[in-house]
C-alpha cells in the first residue's frame, strides 16, 4: 500500500507544484501501463473527490503521441498541425553538486525546462588547491547521500 500512496503523493506534490488545487483539475488523463492498475485509478478517482477517469484515451498511444509530437517540434517540423502546440521538458528533480562533504546545493531545480544552462560559482575548500572532485547529484534532500 505504501507504494500506491507514493502514487497520490506524486500527484500532489505535482499540483502543488503547479500552484494548482485539485478541485481546478477538468480532466484526469492516464497515461503509461502502470495506470492500468485498479488500485491506482480507484486511489485517484477517491482522491479527485470521485471525478471519472478519462479513459477513451489509450494510455500507451498517449505516451507516444507525445513523443512524436515532441520530436517533431524539436526537429523544427513546420507541419500546421503542430505550429500551435507548446511541449515543455522539464527536469523531473533538482540538480546539483555536492559541497562540504555532504551536502547538495542545487544548480537546476526541479521543474526547470530543459535544455537549460545555469551557472553557480564555487571557491575551493584549501588555499593553493589544485585539483577539486565534482560530483554531480539529482534529488530533492540535503544531503548527497540521500538523493541519486
Amino acid at each position: 500500500m505504501d507504494l500506491f500512496s507514493g502514487c497520490i503523493e506524486t500527484v500532489k506534490k505535482c499540483l502543488e507544484d503547479a500552484k494548482m488545487d485539485k478541485t481546478k483539475v477538468h480532466d484526469v488523463v492516464l497515461v503509461g501501463g502502470s495506470t492500468r492498475i485498479p488500485k491506482v485509478q480507484q486511489l485517484l478517482q477517491e482522491f479527485f473527490d470521485g471525478k471519472e477517469l478519462c479513459k477513451n484515451i489509450n494510455p500507451d498511444e498517449a505516451v507516444a503521441y507525445g513523443a512524436a509530437v515532441q520530436a517533431a517540434i524539436l526537429s523544427g517540423d513546420s507541419n500546421q498541425k503542430i505550429h500551435n502546440l507548446i511541449l515543455l521538458d522539464v527536469t523531473p528533480l533538482s540538480l546539483g553538486v555536492e559541497v562540504g562533504g555532504d551536502a547538495m546545493s542545487v544548480i537546476i531545480p526541479r521543474n526547470t525546462t530543459i535544455p537549460n544552462s545555469k551557472q553557480k560559482s564555487f571557491v575551493t575548500a584549501e588555499d593553493d588547491q589544485t585539483s577539486v572532485l565534482i560530483r554531480v547529484f539529482e534529488g530533492e534532500r540535503a544531503k548527497t547521500a540521500d538523493n541519486n
